[in-house]
């Protein structure tokens, strides 16, 4: 079959779906033909793997908790290379529940596709991060974790019974943390917690879950580029999970990556590498991308290999850095500069 390849999410929203959310109306028929269409335009360009491309999430990280009525708007600030911010709610009581779950997502995109589809889930890690550091008077830090952590488990079991190919946690969050603490601790915090969701999974079940790191991508800038990639990779890989996909077309050194991939890569798993760069508006050549999976091949084996983009094209619904016409095309040379590597590889 070849190397495997996949969408890592999110596709820029329509400009229908733009359109209605800045009226501030309801953006359901809009989100739902957006939803057919991208589904379609993947499968024209022949995506083996798709997603619904998040067009009715508010954002990737928030749509578990859209709605819930104990949250303030002063939470946790997230700084972006070139200025801009995006910031988090505050959770301000408990009992933590989702407001919302991935399988819904799924259900509707697996009712258009013709084709396995994948589905992108928030890290619990990620979430974590909306509880107060002063704490909550009535509910303490550890009550929040242990329902986030039900809640996490929740999420993610119901993809896969539901069918999904393959169920994504998104923790971009992973490479942000050692800007903020490069002494490693709070990554540690987020990996022991993600692996208390991923240890409830069968060996079976985590053969369908991945991991997705980044730098972050929002607004053409990233959160965490500046950090050495060296210093993430070791943990990431520590993480329970039968697939990770790493952003590696946009590093400046990903030869060292790769060596370090190499070395740490769980003997189980599989390692989809970034070959097309969202950010970059310039659009990837077939054989860039077959050059690209050829130089990871030296690294990884072919049967452990994938390729993915980078990250999600528009992780926050109000990013319109990137065309629609875009991200297909450079979905296109993914798959196409792929399926020639697998080609000389004898994949």
């Amino acid at each position: 079959m070849g190397i495997p390849t996949e969408p890592i999410g999110s596709i820029p929203r329509s400009a229908e779906v733009l359109a209605a959310l800045a009226s501030g109306g309801d953006a359901a028929a809009a989100q739902d033909i957006a939803i057919a269409e991208t589904i379609r335009r993947l499968e024209e360009v022949g995506s083996p793997v798709v997603t619904d491309g998040e067009q009715s999430k508010p954002s990737f990280a928030t749509y578990p908790i859209a709605g819930l009525d104990s949250l303030a708007p002063d939470g946790a600030v997230i700084p972006f290379a070139d200025g801009h911010t995006r910031q988090l709610p505050r959770l301000t009581a408990g009992p933590f529940r989702y407001q919302h779950h991935a399988v819904d997502y799924l259900r509707a995109a697996q009712s258009i596709a013709q084709v396995p589809v994948k589905q992108a889930v928030i890290a619990p890690s990620a979430l974590s991060l909306l509880y107060p550091g002063e704490g909550i008077a009535g509910y303490s830090r550890e009550q929040f974790l242990d329902d986030l952590v039900n809640e996490a488990e929740a999420d993610i079991r119901g993809c896969l019974d539901t069918g999904a190919h393959v169920v994504q946690l998104d923790f971009t969050e992973g490479r942000l943390s050692l800007k903020l603490d490069p002494s490693g601790g709070v990554l540690d915090d987020f990996i022991a917690l993600n692996n208390r969701v991923l240890e409830r999974f069968s060996a079976t079940e985590r053969a369908r879950i991945g991991v997705h790191s980044c730098p972050g991508g929002d607004q053409d800038s990233t959160h965490s580029l500046d950090v050495d990639y060296a210093q993430l990779l070791p943990k990431l890989f520590q993480l329970r999970a039968g697939n990770f996909y790493i952003q590696l077309a946009s590093e400046a050194e990903p030869d060292k990556v790769l060596a370090i991939a190499a070395d740490h890569l769980p003997p189980e798993a599989r390692l989809f590498v970034g070959v097309t760069d969202p950010i970059d508006p310039q659009v990837e050549t077939p054989e860039q991308v077959r050059d690209r999976v050829l130089a990871a091949a030296r690294y990884v084996p072919v049967d452990r290999l994938g390729t993915c983009d980078d990250c999600g094209f528009s992780p926050f619904a109000d990013d319109t850095s990137t065309s629609r016409d875009t991200a297909f095309a450079k979905i296109s040379a993914r798959i196409r500069g792929t399926a020639l590597a697998s080609e000389q590889l004898g994949a």
